[in-house]
């Protein structure tokens, strides 16, 4: 007997995994159930070091069945919800919004209407806590301003379009039947297990195969940096302790413009693979900016720090060290993510949906 029953969405993503694997380890008394459609983004191999855990159980599931999000709510008894699967590439909202509107909005409206009917009003020791993005609030001038968590929603994309709406329907299950919810908007995390279309681990890739390192407009975009560890650690203490109804926002304070950022990596990865330095600065190539790219995102933590008393303990520099050999020592890894192997094999395991 379990003393509790977590459901963690999008497990088998890319800070999914990390959460699964930290409330595998560190709660043996918990069961975790990994529910995730596995789609491009979702490889299971990301939890091989946790996948025969007693405490483990992993669903393949749309979230926006309903009927079958139900199911596995009434199966296991779900008294937790950590809801990270999302659609969270902003390139990809721009091409097909209507993807991202129904797994986004309409997928957490089915887990929100899943945990209102199974837990009917008996919410001692229950909460679903919904993982949101900095993208929410829009953009920052260059003054040394901050998102905080009473930041007015100002979302520039089809992508923040459907998480505002997200986290406006989580915030609306509470205030009109009383679920248990909290929120949190994140800024920009990295590390290792990060699928290859993001920034990071993109430009980690390419300049292992000597490609071009694709920059947007001049790459003075600026943006708040998390390492992805950090960033788990802080979902379980906002679990356990976080207050309901409360809006918690996580940051690195860890602010980098693009190209700086693009550099750190160029001169980490050149020298993790023994070329002369600025070896790979030739690869830097400038394209046109991104439809309704924000200028800077920066996440003021204060409040999470003061309550709850979390604040980042990888520091940048470390944390980079550690993703580039991360991802130059799972080159295996990589490459099965990059030819797409892995989704070929899920069809043939579990079906296409």
């Amino acid at each position: 007997m379990f003393k509790r029953n977590i459901l963690i969405t999008g497990g088998a993503g890319f800070i999914g995994s990390h959460v699964v694997r930290l409330l595998v380890n560190r709660y043996p008394e918990y069961r975790i159930i990994n529910l995730d459609k596995l789609t491009y983004a979702g490889n299971l191999e990301n939890l091989k070091d946790v996948e025969n855990a007693s405490n483990y159980i992993f669903v393949r599931a749309d979230i926006c069945d309903f009927e079958h999000i139900l199911e596995v709510f009434r199966k296991y008894n779900v008294d937790g919800v950590i809801h990270l699967a999302a659609e969270s590439h902003v390139d990809r909202s721009i091409r097909d919004p209507f993807t991202f509107a129904k797994t986004n909005v309409l997928g957490t409206l089915s887990l929100l209407q899943a945990a209102k009917i199974c837990w009917e009003g008996n919410y001692a020791n229950k909460k679903f806590y919904h993982i949101s993005t900095d993208e929410v609030y829009g953009a920052l001038p260059f003054d040394g301003s901050l998102f905080s968590e009473t930041t007015k929603y100002d979302p520039h994309s089809p992508y923040s379009a459907s998480k505002a709406s997200s986290d406006h329907f989580v915030r609306a299950f509470h205030d009109t039947y009383g679920l248990p919810t909290v929120v949190t908007n994140c800024s920009n995390n990295y590390g290792p297990y990060q699928f290859p279309e993001k920034l990071i681990p993109l430009f980690i890739n390419n300049i292992r195969h000597g490609r071009p390192l694709p920059v947007y407009g001049k790459g003075e975009n600026v943006r708040d940096w998390l390492y992805v560890e950090d960033h788990a650690k802080a979902i379980d203490l906002i679990f356990h302790q976080g207050k309901i109804n409360e809006t918690y926002n996580i940051g690195g304070f860890n602010e980098w413009k693009n190209i700086d950022l693009i550099r750190v990596i160029i001169r980490t990865v050149d020298r993790f693979l023994g070329n002369p330095a600025g070896t790979s600065e030739k690869l830097i190539t400038y394209v046109t900016d991104r439809a309704g790219h924000d200028l800077r995102y920066a996440i003021d933590s204060s409040k999470l720090k003061n309550e709850l008393g979390w604040e980042p303990s990888v520091q940048f520099e470390q944390g980079i060290e550690l993703t580039v050999k991360w991802y130059l020592d799972n080159q295996d890894w990589l490459d099965n993510i990059t030819s797409g192997e892995y989704e070929n094999y899920y069809r043939k395991m579990y079906g296409r949906e």
